[in-house]
């Protein structure tokens, strides 16, 4: 007998049709024996609909009460599930996420979790062979306020409830049957894996992979809780998310993740002194806009060329801070780009295998492909290029690496 946890999103649950299918995977799997917790999101576009709500109402609508409300999506869904696993005749009973003793801190809206009390009637329930049937995505402050843990929370909720009770094993079933080299709709010839690393996963994932939320990769990593990423609409095995065996050979690279989200920002001319990087990207954070890749370059005149990229949608507001910085240091000139992307080979085979820089960068010559920017970790090398490229680099590397082949590369 095993214990695992379901987690089912909102397009997996985005009708009634759709939460019947979903009860009949849940009981045919308590059939097998085994001990079943299942999260789940909101119905889709229920979310949108209650944030309109609100928008409508109000033009500034307190934090509080927006986690009040938007809390309501889970608790629909985990009533209507509960409610169909009992016309197939599998007993489960529903819970909010203050009734599980979900305890958050209290930045509402993005809150993160804090403990996991999993009040004795879980327990119970699982043994006598009930559903757990718990709403994703919410908790509560040590106040008793309802919190919500942002965008894709009921992931982090399924692997902290994982954790919280040694489970076998957490399932993440969504609209994909697995997690793939790279973007199929982007290269054809990806290829699913069977089995990728946490720092592979949390490298693809905050590299632009939008298949799992960031945090529920850190919090599975942390607690050691293996992962499977599974299609709610397809038979297979997914993909299983886990610490890295050290006594298979890995591939050299795992897969290519891409970002269309990134903006270049450049200040030139700067005088080359103590303390000049903090002048630059000071006003930057503390505007709350995240920095991602630097690049700075000294010149023979004793000055310095700063670049660095942000999130597109900060483009127009850290062009604005920087060329009043600019104004500040008598720099020469502030340029600035929208319409570069993030290209990024991922894999833990790195740390063994030399020469893949070389490889990358070969590649994208031959296709005449301009390199902005480099940035390397011990499992990674990002390039940015002119977005017009962004296909032609992913497939070109994509060959390159033979990641159409199953198998380890040389």
């Amino acid at each position: 007998m095993a214990l695992i946890v379901h987690k089912y999103g909102g397009t997996s649950v985005g009708s009634i049709e759709k939460i019947g299918k979903v009860a009949d995977k849940i009981c045919a799997q308590v059939k097998k024996g085994d001990q079943i917790v299942v999260a789940v999101s909101a119905m889709s576009g229920e979310t949108n609909r209650l944030i309109a709500l609100a928008e409508e109402m109000s033009d500034q609508p307190h934090p509080r009460e927006m986690d009040v409300l938007v809390s309501t999506g889970e608790q629909v869904t985990i009533a209507l599930l509960t409610m169909a696993l009992h016309d197939r005749g599998c007993d489960a009973r529903s819970y909010t996420g203050a009734q599980i003793g979900m305890i958050t801190d209290s930045a509402h809206g993005k809150a993160r979790i804090r403990d996991i009390q999993c009040d004795a009637a879980v327990h119970k329930d699982l043994e006598q062979g009930k559903v757990v049937v718990v709403a994703g995505f919410q908790g509560v402050d040590e106040h008793g306020n309802i919190t919500t843990l942002g965008r894709g929370g009921s992931d982090t909720t399924a692997v902290a409830m994982a954790a919280a009770l040694d489970a076998d094993e957490c399932q993440i079933y969504t609209d994909v049957d697995g997690v793939y080299t790279t973007d199929p709709r982007v290269e054809p010839k990806a290829r699913k894996l069977d089995k990728i690393t946490f720092e592979e996963m949390l490298e693809m994932a905050s590299l632009g992979s939008k298949v799992l939320q960031i945090r529920s990769v850190e919090f599975a990593g942390k607690y050691n809780v293996p992962l499977r990423v599974l299609s709610s609409f397809e038979e297979g095995e997914g993909t299983l998310i886990a610490l890295e065996d050290e006594n298979v050979e890995q591939a050299t690279i795992s897969g290519i993740a891409f970002n269309r989200d990134e903006a270049q920002l450049t200040i030139t001319g700067v005088p080359d002194k103590p303390g000049v990087a903090s002048l630059i990207l000071g006003p930057i954070t503390e505007a709350n806009i995240e920095i991602d890749m630097i690049v700075q370059n000294v010149g023979v005149d004793v000055t310095t060329d700063f670049t660095f990229t942000v999130h597109r949608n900060d483009f127009a507001k850290a062009l604005e801070l920087l060329e009043k910085t600019s104004k500040e240091l008598g720099a020469k000139q502030v340029l600035g780009d929208d319409k570069i992307v993030k290209v990024s080979l991922v894999g833990v085979g790195m740390r063994s295998h030399a020469g893949i820089a070389n490889t990358m960068f070969q590649t994208l010559a031959r296709e005449g492909i301009n390199i902005r920017m480099i940035s390397t970790s011990e499992i990674k090398i990002s390039v940015v290029v002119d977005e017009k490229y962004l296909e032609l680099a992913v497939r070109s590397l994509h060959e390159a690496f033979e990641l159409d082949v199953d198998g380890v590369i040389a």
